[in-house]
């Protein structure tokens, strides 16, 4: 690939009041065959910035550490192909690389993100059969084994606009903690009615189904269609649709 590319990178800090404060700085990187983003940055602190700050941890997909901006789109860093975004960037122009915007600037290409570990304090565990022993069918281990693959990486977070525009982290779940819900809610062998919570508490009806969550997903989870809709489905049945209430009144369900 030998060639010089030019990048933009957000440098900059929260000023006393929060307030992100910094600038989009130009740096040229010489490309190697195979370069992910990730590498680039890594180039650029190695050779321009060694004070550029970038999280990151496995470098293959898994732990969600790198996640940033790049040409506008919420991806992994170490995921995404040079190749890639440079068909995608129009001639001329240099590629954009910036940190998520849904969350708090920590520094440079980092945010903070601790609002989702305060979030999934509020999740009840599972709550199953005393013994361990644990049976049930195996379509239904299937059906929740999706929900599984997701590496937290809180790109679904980040492009979500109840979140990233309306900023209803105090209302609002948010994408990734309904893909735990579903997985919590659609055990077989759970006890716990989550459906109130999930309801009032963590604000499902804030959802207006754009899908954006799931189109940039890296872990490929449809997020939407097997987490969402079946969670307001079930909140649906619960509190508004008259026949499973009157059902619930005469004793039938």
């Amino acid at each position: 690939m030998d060639e010089n590319v030019t990048f933009k990178i957000f440098r900059g800090e929260p000023d006393e009041n929060g307030v992100p404060n910094g600038e989009m700085i130009d740096y040229t990187v010489e490309m190697d065959e195979g370069m992910v983003v990730l590498d680039v940055i890594h180039r650029i602190q190695a050779e321009h910035a060694p004070d550029l700050s970038c999280r990151w941890n496995c470098k293959a997909g898994k732990c969600g550490s790198c996640s940033a901006e790049v040409n506008g789109k919420p991806r992994l860093m170490c995921m995404t192909r040079m190749e890639e975004v440079m068909e995608e960037t129009p001639e001329g122009e240099p590629i954009l690389v910036k940190p998520m915007q849904a969350f708090p600037l920590t520094k440079d290409l980092v945010t903070d993100t601790s609002w989702a570990y305060e979030m999934n304090k509020k999740m009840v565990p599972i709550n199953g059969p005393e013994e361990l022993d644990w049976e049930f069918n195996q379509n239904e281990a299937n059906r929740i084994q999706e929900f599984r693959g997701c590496i937290e990486c809180m790109l679904c977070v980040n492009t979500c606009h109840v979140l990233r525009e309306h900023e209803k982290f105090d209302e609002f779940a948010g994408p990734r903690f309904f893909v735990r819900l579903a997985g919590l809610e659609m055990h077989p062998l759970d006890k716990e009615n989550r459906i109130p919570e999930i309801k009032d508490d963590f604000g499902i009806g804030y959802c207006n189904i754009t899908r954006c969550c799931t189109e940039v997903c890296p872990a490929g989870i449809n997020i939407t269609d097997n987490a969402i809709i079946p969670l307001k489905e079930r909140v649906v049945t619960e509190y508004y649709d008259p026949i499973a209430i009157i059902g619930r009144k005469l004793g039938l369900r």
